[in-house]
């Protein structure tokens, strides 16, 4: 670097601000600031208007988009630059979230928060001239990704600031930069190693109930709040200990179900014991979760434990599934073309670099990427650069040593603490029960073999009150359009003429597939019957009743029996039917399709069988390279193919005989919001905890679930039914020992710190009255509220109702599908604005955690009784009838109350917009909890009174 250049980059900075307006959109209207200072207020329309024609300097363009009903529009988006200059740092997506992570005066009136948008942009453009400075280099990676972005002047808005900021000579501004190698970050991240395979023994040493106490008394001192201990935590840690006793008996694991009400503190009481386990037997434990959230709260208390952040990246490793993560080949890839697509796009791509560069560990997920940067970055330059559709070619990509995927499955060998999800785990467990003949091709990098443990013995589950509906989704089997498209692209690749890197099955074998005679005669094979799977554009063709080949015939006649036997076709929802009595054609059509999926099945096992050969005969010779191409084809051979087209054809044999008792099967139309997304054949297990139990026990030695509504407690119940049921929720029913009970109450004092009320004079079908009530109760409150809906229409019906009426009374309110921000971005929004409001669906009801005077008020619209589809009748039917719903919907609303008081400071008010509800469904609330049946006057007037 030059003598010039280094003093270009090393002088006192002069910033270089936009020359542009100034914008604040909310549900009010726009303020506009022009570039002389001029203050105007605005309506949405006007404002809409005026930013096609000069950008403005604004924050989070996305969601100023969405209050105004128009698309993306080009400005400067003050989130974008902090996006650019902090990556995989979080802020609030707003001008007061990013004055308070900047440390600067936080804005107080909309019109200061159009104003406070220049001093941010300096202070961010203050930042990347001392970043500059810290990469030590003319052409480091800020100036190469703002050129890229920047397209010649022709692109992002903020490129030309920050050049100017960085002294860039002005004649070279406009010189374009190759994509690919201004966003290049892959190969400066650091590689791994691979080390050679490892076959440890396994310990079997026990966790003392006096050792956990001890742990867990050291992770209460530690941390940035230290706790006191509290004896339902200690007991309950103790409980937990026996998941750590030594296996007695093969298949017949140690098993602990363990309710512990709000406000126990289970994550830590069960971090405790597992802490000491593995450090004691240095081996892992997997701690399974149903919520994002939940993940993410878990890794922050184990900072308590290993508070540098070194030496915790080696012992607690979060896993998710591939889908999860950023695909560095994909990201080259893309990179390559930021100067051709969309103004957006390109941006996006920037930002997904400077992330990249960036992460902890790729996780786009919950991991440290923004919720709120994937609509900012657009889907298709975030999300879509997962590995979506089996894409991934393993050990033959370029970044293979990079991969963040790959980094995580070679840590979660070598952790003490492995946090996955429920959906991972399952699927896992669900491949070990493949048949022996492809038993070994299906282990996923979950379950190696190479490394010890050869498979993980110790498992906790929290939530695990979901575990049933993640079994369910596990094992089951869905012969859909969707299903059977994505399985043609895995195995030829993407149909047409565009440029994307979705390779079949001879792209991931070549080298291999040329010179082995055996494999070349099975993927010919394979080849052959997969063309006849349904190519793009088959949704119109259905539509259209214009089906080609036999998977489209087969799904048509599938879409006519459902429209022809639904008695609700207009309904915005799915649809469905029974398959009995197939219709004319039906039949014949699952016998022709029988065949192609028979030929198909053939050379599928085939080439498994070869390729199992091959590894044990050539084990000596074998290039380790070769090995691995080989086992991560199998794998995805197995799982995709050979697991999925056995279960589709034992599907289409039920068609003129009965479904195996075991089973429920149905036709569905899949439609969302009355667009129609898919149609086709669907087979669940009505008990899927069975096959979940009987894959996990042959690996398992020890398992804890928890979780704090396990039980129903109802009236008439003994404690050995209410267990009876938890049994049966989580599956250890199905175990040969008994689990272990541990129940810990809840230390708060709900008689004083709660109120439950029922209103008894608003009709739940009357959708105006129901918007009325939620403002009336909004308003008594002052905000701090959470409604749940238990229909998205609803809640958009109510929404439109009451959000400019709230505003007028200065009470935000947000909302699930209607903001254009997603579910965690529109949680943190919330918790951090104590007047805002905030409507949302059941994902909101599980996965919220908002302590403190943010959440005060819980409001469901009704009664949740469960929707009576064709699974949930065939369930109902198998465990106990009405009181099966009963049970159900009692848990929900246990579950929902669970939201609102989270620390022993807390209070709230519960409240039921459904006079309705019966009496025996009030045992869903703590015993001691007052409750009311009320008018809405009446309730507005107390909850005002209680809450000050």
């Amino acid at each position: 670097m030059s003598e010039t250049k280094q003093k270009q980059i090393s002088s006192e900075p002069v910033i270089h601000l936009p020359h542009a307006p100034s914008l604040h959109v909310d549900i009010k209207g726009a303020v506009w600031i022009t570039p002389d200072g001029e203050i105007e207020h605005i309506n949405h329309k006007t404002a809409a208007r005026r930013v096609q024609d000069s950008p403005p300097l604004i924050c989070n363009a996305p969601a100023a988009a969405a209050l105004m009903k128009i698309g993306r529009f080009v400005a400067y988006d003050v989130l974008e630059l902090f996006a650019f200059t902090y990556p995989a740092q979080f802020v609030l997506p707003t001008a007061l979230g990013l004055a308070n992570f900047l440390q600067l005066d936080c804005p107080k009136t909309r019109e200061s928060y159009s104003s406070n948008l220049l001093t941010i942009s300096n202070k961010l453009l203050f930042e990347i001239y001392n970043k500059q400075l810290l990469e030590k280099h003319y052409n480091s990676h800020i100036t190469l990704t703002a050129r890229a972005m920047g397209n010649g002047g022709k692109g992002w808005l903020w490129a030309l600031p920050i050049l100017k900021t960085l002294n860039f000579p002005e004649n070279e501004i406009k010189i374009p930069v190759l994509g690919q190698k201004a966003l290049d970050i892959w190969s400066k991240l650091p590689e791994f190693s691979e080390k050679p395979p490892e076959k440890l023994p396994i310990k079997h040493q026990t966790v003392k109930p006096e050792e956990a106490k001890e742990r867990l008394g050291s992770l209460l001192e530690n941390g940035n709040k230290p706790s006191e201990t509290r004896q339902q935590q200690t007991d309950y840690a103790s409980g937990i200990t026996h998941t750590f006793w030594p296996p007695f008996q093969q298949g017949d694991p140690h098993t602990v179900l363990a309710e512990a009400g709000t406000g126990v503190g289970k994550t830590l009481g069960y971090l405790a014991p597992a802490t000491v386990w593995a450090e004691k037997n240095q081996a892992p434990v997997w701690i399974s979760t149903f919520t994002r959230n939940l993940q993410n709260q878990i890794d922050d208390e184990l900072t308590r434990l290993y508070p540098d952040p070194d030496v915790k990246a080696e012992k607690v490793v979060i896993r998710k599934g591939r889908e999860n993560y950023l695909c560095l080949l994909n990201l080259e890839e893309a990179s390559g073309s930021i100067g051709l697509v969309d103004y957006h796009t390109a941006v996006g791509l920037g930002l997904m670099a400077r992330w990249a560069g960036a992460t902890r560990d790729g996780d786009m997920v919950g991991g440290d990427m923004p919720g709120w940067l994937i609509p900012l970055a657009t889907r298709k330059a975030s999300m879509g650069l997962a590995d979506r559709r089996g894409e991934c070619i393993h050990n033959a990509c370029s970044h293979y040593h990079r991969c963040f995927i790959e980094r995580s499955f070679r840590k979660a060998k070598r952790a003490d603490i492995v946090i996955a999800n429920h959906a991972l785990v399952m699927i896992n467990t669900a491949l070990n029960t493949l048949s022996d003949d492809v038993a070994i091709a299906a282990e996923d990098e979950l379950f190696d073999t190479d490394t010890v443990p050869a498979t993980p013995s110790r498992f906790i589950f929290d939530e695990g009150h979901h575990l049933f509906d993640a079994a369910d989704s596990a094992f089951s089997s869905h012969l859909t359009g969707i299903e059977t498209a994505e399985l043609r692209q895995w195995l030829i690749g993407m149909d047409g003429t565009r440029k994307r890197r979705a390779r079949g099955l001879q792209k991931r074998l070549e080298g291999l597939y040329e010179t082995d005679p055996v494999i070349m005669k099975a993927v010919d094979d394979i080849m052959r019957q997969a063309v006849k799977l349904p190519k793009s554009g088959w949704q119109t063709r259905l539509k259209d009743n214009n089906p080609e080949g036999a998977f489209e015939q087969f799904l048509s006649l599938v879409r006519q029996q459902v429209f022809a036997r639904s008695t609700d076709t207009d309904s915005p929802y799915s649809i469905e039917c029974y398959p009995d009595n197939p219709i004319d054609g039906l039949l014949d059509a699952a016998k022709a399709l029988d065949t192609i999926l028979s030929d198909m099945q053939s050379p599928i096992n085939r080439l498994l069988n070869h390729f199992n050969k091959k590894l044990v005969d050539e084990a000596d010779e074998m290039d380790s390279d070769i090995r691995r191409r080989i086992e991560s084809v199998s794998r995805g051979l197995a799982r995709r193919a050979a697991l999925t087209v056995s279960a589709w054809r034992s599907m289409l044999k039920s068609l003129d005989s009965d479904t195996p008792p075991e089973f429920v099967d149905w036709f569905m139309v899949d439609r969302i919001e009355s667009r129609e997304m898919d149609v086709g054949y669907y087979r669940h297990t009505i008990d899927p905890t069975k096959p979940f139990m009987e894959a996990l026990k042959d690996t398992a030695h020890g398992v804890a679930i928890t979780s704090a509504t396990l039980r129903d407690q109802i009236v008439n119940d003994t404690a050995e039914e209410d267990w009876q049921k938890a049994e049966r929720l989580t599956g250890t029913v199905h175990l040969p020992t008994p689990a272990y009970r541990v129940s810990v109450p809840s230390p708060f004092n709900y008689a004083e710190q709660t109120r439950v009320i029922i209103i008894n004079d608003v009709p739940k079908t009357n959708t105006a009255a129901v918007a009325g009530a939620y403002r009336a109760l909004f308003e008594a409150s002052g905000g701090g509220a959470l409604g749940i809906f238990t229909a998205i229409q609803r809640l958009k019906a109510v929404h439109e109702k009451i959000v400019t009426p709230l505003a007028s009374k200065d009470i935000p309110l947000y909302a699930q599908h209607m903001d254009g921000i997603d579910a965690s971005t529109l949680v943190d929004l919330f918790r951090a604005d104590e007047h805002s409001c905030l409507l949302g669906t059941d994902a909101l009801r599980d996965g919220v955690d908002v302590p403190g005077n943010s959440l005060r008020l819980m409001v469901m619209d009704r009664v949740p009784w469960p929707r009576p589809h064709i699974l949930h009748v065939a369930r109902r039917e198998a465990f106990g009838g009405r009181s099966y719903d009963e049970e159900q919907t009692r848990r929900t609303m246990k579950q929902a109350f669970g939201r609102l008081i989270r620390k022993k400071d807390d209070i709230g008010v519960f409240v039921l917009l459904d006079s309705g509800c019966p009496s025996r469904f009030l045992t869903a609330f703590p015993a001691e909890t007052p409750v009311l049946k009320v008018s809405l006057g009446e309730a507005c007037n107390i909850i005002a009174d209680f809450l000050k």
